[in-house]
């Protein structure tokens, strides 16, 4: 939720990101969405992959919570998500496609529930999280992954990309 600006409205974040997200990945050929910026990490379609996975999961969370379920939830292992994910297999396009599919479920969701709803909470991972701080997280994840996508894949680009990027990235801010 650090990434949240204060005072800033978590739903009115979560409808602006597919815009900012399209336009940051959509530029990419396919060539480059495949490119890593160091040895180990993902790529960016693995990058793109692993927000709508953890979007759903954040999604599924707040829907059991917002509806008085009190079964603790497990967590998830991101890297044996990724892992398993065959992201790399499909066409950016796909991806972007399954993208604004989930976030418009997401923003579904979310604009559905009430204060109440909003209010209650659970156990997801060991740790108490109410649905309202799930919408906060679920909005600070996109701007966490989209802040590493412009900080450390951008610069790996080749030199006119790279010019390109550091140009849109900064018209974003």
């Amino acid at each position: 939720m650090d990434l949240i600006p204060e005072g800033a409205d978590p739903l009115a974040l979560l409808r602006q990101q597919p815009a900012e997200l399209h336009r940051d990945l959509a530029r990419l050929t396919e060539a480059q969405a495949l490119m890593r910026y160091a040895p180990g990490k993902w790529t960016p379609k693995e990058m793109l992959l692993h927000i709508i996975d953890t979007e759903r999961i954040f999604t599924y969370r707040a829907l059991r919570f917002a509806r008085g379920d009190a079964q603790s939830l497990p967590g998830f292992d991101e890297n044996d998500f990724a892992a398993n994910c065959e992201a790399n297999d499909r066409p950016l396009s796909s991806l972007l496609t399954e993208y604004h599919a989930v976030r418009a479920a997401t923003l579904a969701l979310f604009g559905s529930l009430n204060a109440a709803q909003l209010d209650r909470a659970g156990l997801a991972n060991g740790a108490p999280t109410s649905v309202r701080a799930l919408v906060f997280i679920t909005a600070g994840h996109e701007r966490h992954h989209l802040a590493i996508l412009r900080e450390r894949y951008w610069p790996v680009l080749p030199p006119a990309e790279a010019n390109s990027a550091q140009h849109l990235a900064a018209a974003l801010r």
